[in-house]
């Protein structure tokens, strides 16, 4: 599928953000393995989302998912089951790097793998740490990437360290660990990124009754013996998906509502609300999230992404709108980790339509730039597809956004919702 954006002059009206992808992942791993009963309230109806509850699935958990604002969850009491099937991530990180872990703690074999995307995600750290633990994973084509074949039976009582770059790396663990016999002890080395990510991850541990010692997000103590309560989650909106109608309408100089946004949540990406207003946007909240007010004179500034790696893609688009200043994206080197690296293919693409930057390791140094319209190639990446049909709003001529079929991967809605704030955008199917 293709999406045919033409420029848009303002866009208007209120949507309302689906679920946090995150935290519904989050939701369905921690009642797999909580005793009873769990509930998940405006869940994410996204393919990462059905892909972790397949995997759980096979490993011994029951789902109900016919009610689509209340999903339930029969947990296995942390009694999971050998896999029936190959476990298959599809395009979800998440899934692939936290069920490789429960699939680690069983006492059996199995095999872990996903779309092409998931089989060139580095996996070697947790490997590494899973291998010490007492599990023996090998990678089948002897790269340390998936698929990996996993006889299970970790224990607990080790010390391990964790780059600090990427949490998917060891949330996992955290969540199983604390199931463990013994104690596990992480150590994060070098920079500490994705913070916000392991707050959501413990403090919905917490939610489900089980606790992590967490010493400054440098040290974590995973006490073992633990066990997790059937818990109703409310998922909140997704700051991250928010990001792309919200700068589309700070670039387009209009005035649109974002529902179902929760201030206090524990995402990252609820610092959009100071960009925006540093770029000199008005932002104004209302009851159930905020109204953005764009501006013609954006404002170039300097944004740490330390805590919300996936928002480089539609924060270099902010960058190339501004007409004052250049935008520096700091802290950027988690994004490289992700289903494409987001720094250097979002670079690629809006070079296309005339963009200008610099890019070093953990820096994007963005120019005010006027943007033509080009033919995109959307990699395969969600946010790849949905920030540079943002980014087509304001390009002088049409853009053809290929691969946007995977806009769904966390953000189904993307194209209704921006469809009817007014986005002169269409659906080309493929022949």
């Amino acid at each position: 599928m293709k999406f045919l954006v033409n420029p848009t002059e303002r866009l208007y009206g209120s949507v309302s953000i689906p679920g946090n992808k995150s935290a519904t992942a989050r939701a369905l791993i921690l009642g797999a393995l909580a005793e009873g009963e769990t509930t998940i309230r405006n869940p994410l109806h996204n393919a990462d989302s059905y892909s972790i509850l397949h995997m759980l699935e096979s490993m011994g958990a029951a789902f109900d998912t016919s009610d689509d604002g209340l999903w339930r969850v029969k947990g296995t009491g942390g009694r999971l089951s050998q896999p029936v099937n190959v476990l298959d991530a599809g395009n979800s990180g998440t899934g692939f790097y936290c069920c490789t872990w429960l699939a680690s703690s069983i006492p059996a074999k199995s095999v872990m793998t996903g779309d092409y995307q998931i089989c060139y995600r580095p996996a070697g750290p947790l490997v590494e740490a899973a291998n010490r633990l007492g599990a023996r994973i090998v990678s089948t084509r002897d790269n340390g990437l998936a698929p990996l074949w996993i006889e299970g039976g970790i224990r607990g009582g080790k010390r391990l360290t964790f780059p600090g770059h990427n949490s998917q790396w060891y949330t996992g663990l955290m969540m199983i660990g604390s199931l463990l016999d013994g104690d596990v002890d992480i150590d994060i080395e070098g920079e500490t990124l994705e913070i916000p990510y392991v707050a959501m991850t413990i403090g919905m541990m917490k939610q489900a009754g089980v606790e992590v010692v967490n010493d400054g997000y440098r040290h974590y103590r995973v006490i073992g013996g633990q066990k997790y309560h059937a818990t109703d989650f409310v998922i909140p909106g997704d700051w991250g998906s928010s990001g792309y109608p919200s700068f589309a309408a700070a670039i387009t100089g209009s005035t649109a509502t974002f529902l179902n946004l929760d201030p206090e949540d524990y995402a990252g990406e609820k610092d959009f609300m100071r960009v925006l207003r540093n770029a000199g946007c008005r932002v104004e909240p209302v009851e159930g999230g905020i109204r953005v007010t764009g501006s013609d004179c954006l404002k170039g500034q300097v944004i740490d992404c330390s805590g919300m790696p996936d928002a480089v893609p539609i924060l270099a688009v902010y960058g190339c709108a501004c007409k004052e200043g250049k935008t520096v994206l700091t802290n950027i080197r988690g994004s490289r980790l992700k289903e494409t690296d987001r720094t250097k293919i979002i670079r690629e693409q809006l070079e296309r339509m005339g963009g200008r930057f610099e890019e070093d390791e953990n820096n994007l140094t963005i120019y005010p730039s006027r943007l033509k319209g080009a033919l995109i190639d959307g990699h395969h990446d969600h946010r790849i597809v949905m920030a540079s049909a943002v980014a087509a709003l304001i390009a002088e001529g049409p853009s053809i956004i290929d691969h946007a079929e995977f806009a769904a991967v966390s953000y189904p809605e993307f194209y209704d919702q921006m469809k009817a704030l007014g986005a002169d955008i269409q659906r080309l199917e493929a022949v």
